[in-house]
């Protein structure tokens, strides 16, 4: 096993280098159909590899999400695997979007699945939930350090839901999106130039300034495109923690398939927005 660099100082770099985007690859039956695919292995295998060959070697990071591999069982596992291992070779970083979160020897057998260098579907970084306590991601903390790896944990996401559990009050007066935070900043201390856990925040929040999102580590934040965000809010929503943002979109850009060309074209257009809405903050 080669060692890597962390996590943080690959990330910073490949979006220096390739521009502050994340291109989400979300295969859901909707979008298979408007690609002209059936939803099926071979639907599947035919957009995943078009996505690939088209946007791996100019987009800085992307993100399968791998519940929409996981429904078509082994053979979708298989089709994840590969986009993998072809993303990172053609020096593309991957965020696994897993939400993976549990307890014990059940989050270390998670952490190997996604953090550890020998496995085939090693990854970048993955996404956790920390709602059973911060201290349960442990193990896939302790593993994404040993493999150069990171993190990025659930903080304060975009669907409503969410609000009860992550606005919630603890006895000390914080929520709980704060205190996840403030774990996280913890984690990243000294780290040079940007730590390698990161929390999820949502583009679509607004004014988040009631929050420290100076945590040092990269905030991933879907929400830009279909969802109704666009790169010129991020400077109002994220402040002073702006470049550190890995603005994550997904139908924005994969609405333009399977034309290579209109792939491309999206990704460039959105990588240039937000490099320059984050170069005017």
């Amino acid at each position: 096993m080669s060692a890597l660099e962390p996590f943080g100082t690959r990330l910073r770099h490949a979006m220096d280098e390739r521009g502050p985007l994340c291109v989400g690859i979300d295969p859901h039956a909707s979008l298979l159909s408007a690609w002209g695919l059936d939803d099926d292995i071979a639907g599947l295998e035919r957009f995943t590899r078009t996505v690939v060959e088209t946007l791996a070697g100019t987009v800085a990071v992307f993100k399968p999400q791998s519940a929409f591999f996981e429904r078509f069982g082994s053979r979708g596992i298989a089709v994840l695997e590969k986009a993998v291992v072809e993303l990172r070779a053609a020096g593309a970083l991957v965020v696994m979007d897993a939400k993976r979160g549990d307890i014990g020897s059940t989050m270390a057998a998670y952490a190997e699945t996604f953090l550890h260098q020998d496995s085939p579907l090693f990854s970048d970084a993955l996404t956790v939930s920390p709602y059973l306590g911060y201290g349960s991601l442990k193990p896939a903390v302790e593993l994404a350090r040993e493999n150069g790896a990171g993190l990025f944990v659930l903080a304060l996401t975009s669907n409503p839901e969410g609000a009860e559990v992550q606005h919630a009050l603890r006895e000390d007066g914080r929520t709980v999106a704060a205190t996840v935070l403030g774990h996280l900043a913890d984690e990243n201390a000294g780290q040079v130039p940007l730590g390698s856990f990161g929390a999820v925040v949502g583009a679509t929040l607004g004014d988040l300034s009631s929050y420290d999102l100076g945590i040092n580590g990269p905030l991933l934040a879907p929400g830009i495109g279909a969802q109704g965000a666009t790169p010129a809010d991020l400077p109002a929503v994220f402040g002073p923690a702006v470049r550190n943002v890995v603005p994550s979109v997904s139908r924005g850009v994969l609405r333009y398939g399977p034309d290579a060309a209109g792939l491309r074209g999206a990704a460039e257009r959105f990588a240039g927005e937000i490099r320059a809405a984050v170069e005017a903050a």
